[in-house]
């Protein structure tokens, strides 16, 4: 074991230009981790990796965190200069151990925007950190600010000020093409780092969050990538059945599928829209009918919002059933069919045939409001595993609408039925609590 300041000084230098050679030597390392070892058994490097996976054996931690640690803080008080590559692997070192320590990441950011770093190596170091420390807020707030830079790099602007310096148009062409194609990696790729930092930590409301603002900032208007989100994230749903911000997440997707609907809707109406093929039917593999292609396309429209909310309460009612006394699943509920309830009740008077979208934006207002839901501050903390026989696996054959009849849409009567057949049949006292608690909801918030 190393005493000696000098001794530590060899040792930490060794260590760090060990798990420089393990990146280098294995490209693809997916996960990292600590291996318990409380002191060197072994005149053998800490660093270990097997296949994909890193591993730093623990005696080292309390030698290599404190040196890294005062090596970058004495160069930012500009006591003590590094050269550019000891600060990526001082600062790749440091994160790995302590992602939080945001000095490290204001660092990578400087060598971002001088070009030493690449964009993509440090979404690669943040998805690792996350791996061993997912709910890491100043990793998510660093990939929100690299994702940002990346768009800047990408946008039209940017192509524009160099076909300007006399670049031909089919190169620029060629750019922007190259340029769509890499944001579109980068947010499969966000998708992927959400989901697994989500599993990885319970109830991860950092990555639920960094979910939406992706989506928000990286796929807006895009129907596709919503209703693909909705449906790959149904089965995760069914598997963690007491996780409250995966169903926020769904709730969130709800509400921008009826703001981006309402404003295809709307231009339908003032005949500026396209519809050749139209999103919402590719999304959903909608056939259009052989009349007139709007008339087609309103119908695809006015069905395509009730099938959605009665895709949502069938996956409510399955889950409710199948696993009763969980608080989270009625919460989900409330909040869905009180969605539904606004919806029905802002296109009214637009036509009884082809409920209408006019008023989405007064929608998605109020369904916000937090005093029309009532909760209790009982949590729940189990996560179930679906029954496959049940549930259908969740295959990708259920990832589309199809086009059909407008399956019956829910509603009060319906809604009192379903709690009365969950109160006779129940024999858990939270299930039959929390039944109780959504009846009196409908009838003091909806029954009015």
């Amino acid at each position: 074991m190393a005493e000696s300041e000098e001794e530590v000084d060899v040792l930490v230098q060794r260590v760090v230009k060990d798990i420089t050679n393990a990146f280098k030597r294995n490209p693809n390392i997916d996960e990292i981790g600590l291996i318990p070892c409380p002191e060197a058994r072994y005149n053998r490097s800490p660093i270990v990796l097997v296949e994909n996976k890193l591993g730093v054996e623990s005696w080292c931690v309390k030698f290599l965190l404190p040196y890294v640690h005062n090596k970058l803080l004495l160069y930012r008080q500009r006591k003590q200069w590094l050269d550019r590559e000891v600060l990526v692997d001082i600062t790749c070192t440091l994160l790995l151990l302590n992602p939080d320590f945001t000095t490290a990441w204001n660092v990578r950011k400087e060598l971002l925007q001088c070009g030493v770093l690449n964009p993509e190596k440090d979404l690669y170091l943040g998805k690792l950190a996350l791996t061993k420390y997912p709910k890491s807020p100043e990793t998510w707030i660093h990939r929100r600010w690299v994702l940002q830079m990346l768009q800047k790099e990408c946008s039209p602007a940017g192509s524009g000020q160099k076909e300007q310096r006399g670049q031909a148009e089919p190169q620029g062409e060629a750019e922007r093409s190259w340029h769509s194609e890499r944001l579109q990696r980068v947010l499969q790729e966000e998708m992927r780092v959400c989901a697994d930092a989500a599993g990885r930590y319970p109830s991860n409301y950092n990555a639920w969050s960094h979910r939406i603002w992706v989506l928000q900032h990286m796929a807006k208007g895009n129907l596709k990538i919503l209703h693909d989100e909705l449906s790959s994230t149904r089965l995760w749903v069914s598997m963690h059945v007491s996780d409250h911000s995966g169903f926020h997440y769904r709730q969130f997707l709800l509400k921008a599928l009826l703001g981006e609907l309402g404003q295809s809707w709307e231009r339908l109406q003032s005949g500026a829209l396209n519809l050749s093929p139209l999103p919402l039917a590719d999304a959903h593999q909608v056939h259009r009918s052989n009349g007139d292609g709007t008339a087609g396309a309103a119908d695809d429209h006015a069905s395509a919002i009730p099938q959605l909310f009665h895709e949502e309460m069938e996956l409510c009612t399955d889950l409710i059933e199948s696993y009763p006394g969980h608080e989270t699943l009625w919460c989900h509920r409330r909040h869905v069919f009180y969605l539904w309830h606004q919806w029905r009740k802002n296109s009214q008077g637009t036509g009884p045939q082809s409920p209408v979208l006019t008023h989405t934006a007064a929608l998605l207002s109020e369904a916000s409001d937090p005093h029309n839901e009532g909760r209790s501050s009982q949590a729940m903390d189990v996560d179930c595993v679906p029954d496959s026989s049940k549930h259908g696996g969740y295959t990708q054959d259920t990832k589309r609408l199809k086009r059909g009849p407008v399956p019956p849409c829910p509603g009060l009567p319906s809604e009192h039925l379903f709690v009365s057949r969950i109160l006779s049949s129940c024999r858990s006292p939270e299930q039959g609590r929390f039944a109780n608690a959504y009846r009196k909801w409908l009838d003091s918030v909806i029954g009015q």
